[in-house]
């Protein structure tokens, strides 16, 4: 049977590495050894921040609707409060594109949860 040396694998997986650490600072993107680790830490970042990039936007979105529900004289809870006991269910991102970009919609569903 044929020996099998293992430089060709070798090479494409560290080729692999050294492709996902281009742009890094300093040895990061010269050492396969640094390059490795700081590959390994930044894709469990990419993960974490996956999931944390949905908690920043609801944040985001609870904020812009807060802002304009005072701006009309009324509370976040109040106004969601408000919406829940009329059976309105608008969903807080289209909220928070109807507070920015039409007051006047959002003005309209600020009366109809006022009535709540």
């Amino acid at each position: 049977m044929a020996r099998i040396k293992g430089a060709v694998n070798a090479h494409k997986k560290r080729r692999k590495i050294m492709k996902l650490a281009k742009g890094y600072y300093g040895s990061k993107s010269k050492q396969y050894r640094a390059a490795s680790e700081q590959v390994r830490r930044s894709l469990r970042y990419a993960y974490i921040g996956r999931k944390l990039r949905k908690r920043d936007f609801r944040t985001l979105w609870i904020s812009r609707i807060n802002a304009a529900a005072r701006m009309n004289g009324m509370s976040y809870s109040t106004f969601i409060n408000g919406l829940k006991k009329q059976n309105i269910e608008v969903n807080r991102k289209m909220l928070a594109d109807l507070a920015v970009n039409d007051a006047a919609a959002f003005a309209k569903i600020v009366e109809l949860a006022k009535k709540a």
